[in-house]
């Protein structure tokens, strides 16, 4: 049975079973009180033991010192499962540690299992939100990576930072406007319509894209701005008229060269 097919009461219950299984394992650095829900099926088992890590280090239980050596020693596991919950788990520690950390991520960016470096991306993604000097930084590096995979990942990666300091994260996204690779780019143009319908993220976005020079590029991603401001229309922070209204009075069209 997974576990939102329990009762309420009896989800309070295993959560509580597996803090303490988590806290336990991580004292007495056994992975055996551990690996059982980090390698669990139902993702929100694996779920609820990350968010247990992160308890432990938010509550001062155990120093990042004691905590991390015992990530490490758990992220050699063979298994998927376990090498993504052990980068989730880094990812709720880099919310406030984030140098301590860093080492899961540059290595599980290159991960040979799609989850764990879709792990990495949440990662950056909820890192980016509270600490997001530092991840920026980190992520900033990567996006000129031979991989395009690391480029496209990494992209998508500070898109939660954007859609509520888009100022932060325009000058790294700009730097993709001439990528070669079209996944990397349709990456792109997703990001920017995601980040383009929240509240007040509309005119940074469309200031700076007037500065673009990949005006073919800009063009798809007003396209998608439009188009997600219908898509998202109960969540839009501007009705879809009034997206294409601001457009036509701020956006500077050129015919500046690619």
């Amino acid at each position: 049975m997974g576990f939102y097919d329990l009762p309420k009461e009896e989800r309070q219950l295993l959560v509580e079973t597996i803090d303490h299984a988590i806290w336990d394992g991580f004292k007495e650095k056994n992975p055996a009180l551990v690996l059982p829900y980090f390698s669990d099926e139902d993702t929100y088992i694996r779920k609820t033991a990350y968010l247990a890590v992160g308890k432990i280090q938010k509550k001062g239980l155990l120093d990042i010192d004691t905590i991390v050596p015992f990530l490490n020693q758990l992220l050699i596991s063979n298994s998927e499962k376990v090498r993504q919950t052990v980068v989730n788990a880094a990812g709720e520690i880099g919310k406030s540690h984030f140098q301590e950390v860093v080492h899961f991520f540059d290595q599980s960016l290159f991960d040979t299992h799609h989850s764990v470096r879709n792990a990495v991306i949440g990662s950056i993604k909820k890192m980016g939100e509270k600490n997001p000097r530092p991840v920026l930084k980190w992520a900033e590096g990567y996006l000129m990576h031979p991989d395009k995979e690391i480029r496209r990942e990494i992209c998508h990666g500070i898109e939660l930072r954007g859609r509520t300091h888009p100022e932060d994260t325009l000058p790294l996204l700009r730097k993709l406007q001439h990528d070669e690779t079209a996944r990397v780019r349709n990456t792109l143009v997703h990001v920017l319509g995601q980040i383009a319908y929240k509240k007040g993220c509309l005119p940074t976005v469309i200031t700076d894209l007037n500065s673009w020079e990949n005006k073919i590029l800009v063009q798809k991603v007003l396209d998608e701005i439009v188009d997600v401001h219908h898509r998202y229309k109960n969540f839009a922070a501007l009705s879809q008229a009034e997206a294409i209204a601001y457009i036509d009075k701020h956006y500077i069209e050129t015919k500046k060269a690619i």
